[in-house]
């Protein structure tokens, strides 16, 4: 039996400070553990937080595809790349690098989303520029038995 993943909810506004630190939510840290991911959120244009057991499980997912052709090799060096392990310091900020940073638009002013099994960071103007109209999002619960 698999042991259950973590899940995240809510979301957060808040701001990076001089040196490009976030504070994490109190509520989000605690689900991260002491050590845990953070890497780039392909397609999307922002970064996403896992924790380690929910890293190990995209790793493995990975490591299973039976077809490792060029597009695959290309997709993991893109992700890998751009992963890096990270830890809250005794304040509960993470560093996030300076290119991942500009990868996700990342200035000053973000937002964090508790998306089921990780924590996405979105830089403001990106998350509210990409949020979709409300009967697309009933249209789409919808199609997946939901609503």
């Amino acid at each position: 039996m698999q042991a259950e993943l973590p899940r995240f909810t809510g979301s957060v506004e808040h701001a990076l400070d001089d040196k490009g630190r976030l504070i994490v939510p109190a509520r989000y840290r605690e689900r991260l553990g002491a050590g845990f991911v953070i890497t780039i959120a392909l397609p999307d244009p922002c970064l996403a937080l896992y924790p380690s057991v929910t890293w190990a499980g995209v790793c493995a997912k990975l490591e299973a595809v039976p077809r490792k052709d060029d597009k695959f090799r290309g997709y993991v060096r893109q992700v890998f790349a751009n992963t890096e392990e990270v830890a809250c310091d005794a304040q509960g900020r993470l560093l996030i690098p300076a290119a991942l940073r500009a990868y996700a638009g990342i200035d000053r002013e973000i937002v964090s989303i508790g998306a089921l099994t990780r924590v996405e960071i979105w830089a403001k103007e990106r998350y509210t520029a990409q949020t979709a109209p409300e009967g697309e999002v009933a249209e789409f619960m919808a199609d997946l038995g939901l609503y």
